[in-house]
């Protein structure tokens, strides 16, 4: 892995100083280095669109938090690169290297010591009036969810073609175990081991109390279909794309033809990640 793309969260600084060490640190381990162009450019050294550097490199580095992650995930997840995920953000689920480990981090991925985590993606598709009008993949969950004003909506769910319920709720969360500690967390959903195959479906503020998450194989098909009268319906894909839902909508949601390669230290303990990030134990 000698060719290798950087990518920062953009308008921080605190990224251009760490790059100002890491890239000579590259030269010197004889790795080619490519720099998104705003990062770049604030350098005043060559820079890359993202488009370019996923069509470059081995593997990407992601200096930034888990959305600048998860933006990056779906860039490149498709062909197959790897990500190793530098924290300069607050939690940090994904971005798991802190600022203190980067070059040792660097250097052990460098000789090979980093094991590479396949994490399930979900694709998501919308269908109008019998014709798909739009199709994304993600890596955390997919989202409908009401507007600030509009009533509960009603959300029809099939799975492998069987009726299951019709959810009156603010919305419903489809997660991956990745996203299992994201958003559906916050609505009472359980926490998955990264690695699973399975996928979480989460009600947001269920009318009826009886409605609980419940986890599915991932090679399970669901269907989502919009009942509401409401034209305040949304479709949020990782919390970064949105998009505007009808009554009538469906909304398909399978697991997707390929997965993200994370670089992880092969010394990470997960639980110690949980009870770091979560709290665990405190009072």
């Amino acid at each position: 892995m000698k060719k290798i793309g950087i990518i920062c969260k953009p308008e921080r600084k605190e990224p251009q100083e760490i790059l100002l060490q890491l890239l000579p640190f590259l030269r010197q381990k004889g790795c080619e280095a490519f720099v998104d162009a705003e990062t770049a450019g604030a350098l005043n050294i060559r820079g890359f669109s993202r488009k370019e550097i996923s069509d470059l490199v081995d593997v990407v580095f992601v200096l930034g938090g888990d959305g600048t992650m998860l933006n990056v995930s779906r860039l490149v997840a498709e062909k197959g690169i790897p990500i190793l995920g530098i924290n300069l953000g607050s939690l940090g689920f994904l971005t798991e290297v802190n600022r203190d480990e980067i070059f040792n981090a660097v250097d052990t991925m460098l000789n090979g010591g980093c094991v590479i985590e396949e994490r399930l993606m979900l694709s998501a598709s919308i269908h109008r009036d019998g014709k798909k009008i739009s199709e994304y993949t993600v890596l955390n969950d997919v989202v409908i969810n009401k507007g600030a004003l509009a009533r509960i909506i009603d959300l029809e769910t099939n799975i492998n073609g069987s009726y299951i319920t019709t959810f009156k709720a603010d919305g419903l969360i489809i997660s991956t175990p990745t996203g299992s500690t994201a958003y559906s967390l916050s609505a009472g959903g359980p926490i998955l081991y990264p690695t699973l195959g399975s996928i979480v479906l989460t009600p947001i503020c269920s009318h009826t109390l009886t409605n609980r998450p419940i986890v599915l194989p991932e090679d399970f098909n669901i269907e989502i279909i919009i009942k509401s009268l409401s034209e305040d319906v949304f479709l949020t894909l990782d919390g970064q794309v949105g998009f505007s839902l009808r009554i009538g909508d469906v909304i398909e949601v399978n697991k997707a033809d390929y997965k993200a390669k994370l670089l992880v230290p092969a010394k990470r303990d997960y639980f110690k990640v949980l009870r770091t990030k979560l709290l665990w134990g405190e009072r």
